[in-house]
């Protein structure tokens, strides 16, 4: 790793936008009026070449993003593959993704698994296509302190979760930077928004770690070694398929995430422990593990 540092929130939430939130009439436990914020949900068909591919229920920011890493990570796309362009109308609620290069995924798209994700993801075909031919950075590290200082900011960035609930965010990061925060109502939306960013700004896995807010499912960790990226944290839980799979992979498992403590499943020879686990540091009520405790 190089002696710069990267830049902080290259991309962030923004729950001022009208767009992705509605407020809702209800009353409180106490039977008094309430209103509420909720975020959106909206489908977005997606389309490679002339080719129906799925549609998506999401909160409906960043579709190019969305697209493009959904294909991705469906191995529908190649990081090799050029695109021509990306067609998005709002209007029809479809986004165009269009290559140089002849596409036919009918027998894929016969072929699909419902994943665990909420909002109902799907993987199409083989889900461990290329999952055994990657190999994750051996020489990547966690540093313990890196881990604390992600977990306070993020914790406390502003965002949709904070603003209406009900949403997962998905964050990629640098050491001890956050540079790319997605958020949408499934976690595997966030995930394919960040693997499309990447792809589309030219981004590399190299020194890079991966933080959710939703539980570690097998879904999870596929798409991340897909994305070669070989750290993936949570605040959340694990399945034992996401845990076999993290084993398999090589790839560093880390959930239950707050506050100073985490569990390690995987890929625990990566992790350096520099920093003190009883300190205690205030991270303040505006986070996101306030809502859960409510």
């Amino acid at each position: 790793m190089d002696d710069l540092s990267p830049q902080e929130w290259l991309v962030a939430p923004n729950p001022d936008n009208p767009a992705l939130t509605r407020e809702v009439q209800g009353v409180d436990h106490t039977g008094a009026a309430v209103a509420t914020r909720v975020p959106v949900e909206r489908p977005l068909t997606l389309f490679l070449n002339g080719q129906e591919i799925v549609t998506m229920m999401t909160i409906g920011d960043r579709p190019e993003c969305l697209a493009v890493g959904y294909l991705l990570n469906q191995n529908m796309l190649a990081r090799t593959d050029v695109i021509d362009r990306i067609e998005v109308d709002p209007e029809l609620d479809v986004v165009v993704v269009r290559t140089p290069a002849r596409t036919n995924y009918e027998e894929k798209l016969r072929r699909r698994t419902l994943t665990s994700g909420c909002a109902q993801g799907t993987l199409f075909g083989n889900m461990l296509e290329r999952f055994e031919d990657i190999a994750l950075d051996p020489d990547a590290e966690l540093r313990t302190s890196w881990l604390y200082a992600l977990s306070r900011k993020i914790n406390q960035r502003p965002s949709l979760y904070l603003t209406a609930g009900a949403i997962h965010g998905c964050v990629l990061c640098e050491r001890d930077v956050p540079l790319v925060y997605m958020e949408d109502v499934g976690r595997h939306n966030a995930i394919d928004k960040i693997a499309g960013w990447m792809h589309l700004n030219g981004v590399g896995p190299r020194g890079k770690l991966f933080y959710t807010t939703g539980r570690l499912t097998s879904e999870m960790v596929i798409k991340c070694v897909q994305m070669e990226i070989p750290i993936l944290i949570s605040r959340s839980g694990f399945t034992a398929w996401g845990v076999e799979l993290a084993q398999q992979a090589g790839l560093t498992l880390i959930g239950r995430a707050k506050g100073r403590r985490f569990v390690c499943v995987s890929g625990a020879q990566r992790i350096r422990f520099d920093a003190d686990p009883n300190e205690r540091v205030a991270e303040g009520a505006n986070r996101k593990g306030a809502r859960e405790e409510e």
